[in-house]
């Protein structure tokens, strides 16, 4: 599909006609990331990653799974998931609160000559990050003016990993793994490009630093923002996000050395 047919007044139009959409007439508003005004300009983006493939391993009081799931296994383990980020911009200066919270969870009974053994497992992970923020490159493209921004960010990042698997049997029931926290420098980078009046391209990329016992932790998207409204646009894109996780508790090695690929579907309110 050429990018111009899909920008294209006509397919935009189809697309409203099809779901019954009015599209709005937009004053010109530019995203917070490109806004140079001395102002404070706010935004707060609530979005859903949805993976479309779920790889890697976990172990828990030293034994490891494999972790093979497509888009349906993740929709049908996942129990809840959203994640929010606000960020505030003046001039080239910004601050930003970036949260994740997503819970995974699934029962099984296992069938053997004494009786079942019903396991019960629980996987929820989350985070929140406060960065600050400086817009390194800033100005216009390309014979109609388009803007960009290029930013950098730091800051510190608070994760927490729980993976616990109850277990029963015909006697009492076993608890197994539990709950780790750690805090790492987080460093990210973002390019926002103007293709239109009304769209966007947002690619970012940011990674974990020297967390404790943190092999590796980043991720990278790709993504486009639609200004459906003056202070709401809509976002669309894809994700690829690689946590390596591993400590020791008492009952043994605790270990989550997962990769996510797949979209993201989100809001953008500016004030």
């Amino acid at each position: 599909m050429k990018l111009a047919f899909f920008f294209s007044p006509k397919t935009l139009a189809l697309i409203a006609a099809v779901f019954g959409v009015v599209l709005p007439s937009v004053t010109k508003a530019e995203p917070v990331a490109l806004s140079t005004s001395e102002d404070w300009r706010h935004g707060v983006t609530v979005y859903g990653f949805l993976p479309q493939s779920l790889t890697g391993t976990s172990t828990i009081a030293d034994t490891s799974v494999d972790l093979d799931f497509d888009f349906q296994d993740a929709l049908e383990l996942l129990d809840f998931g959203i994640s929010a980020q606000y960020e505030g911009w003046t001039g080239n200066w910004g601050f930003i609160v970036d949260a994740n919270y997503a819970k995974l969870g699934t029962e099984q009974s296992i069938p053997l000559p004494a009786g079942n053994i019903d396991v019960d497992l629980d996987v929820k992970q989350s985070w929140i990050g406060f960065l600050g923020g400086y817009k390194v490159a800033n100005g216009v493209y390309g014979n109609n003016g388009h803007r960009y921004s290029v930013d950098l960010q730091a800051g510190l990042r608070y994760n927490e990993l729980k993976q616990e698997a109850d277990v029963s049997t015909i006697g009492p029931s076993v608890t197994l793994g539990g709950t780790e926290t750690w805090t790492e420098v987080v460093v990210g980078a973002r390019g926002t490009w103007e293709l239109s009046d009304r769209w966007f391209l947002v690619a970012a990329a940011d990674a974990g630093l020297g967390g404790e016992n943190v092999n590796s932790h980043w991720r990278v998207s790709l993504g486009f923002a639609y200004q459906a409204w003056e202070k709401t646009s809509i976002r669309f894109g894809w994700r690829h996000y690689q946590i390596d996780y591993e400590t020791e508790r008492s009952d043994g090695t605790f270990a989550y050395d997962v990769m996510q690929t797949g979209p993201l579907v989100g809001a953008t309110f500016s004030f």
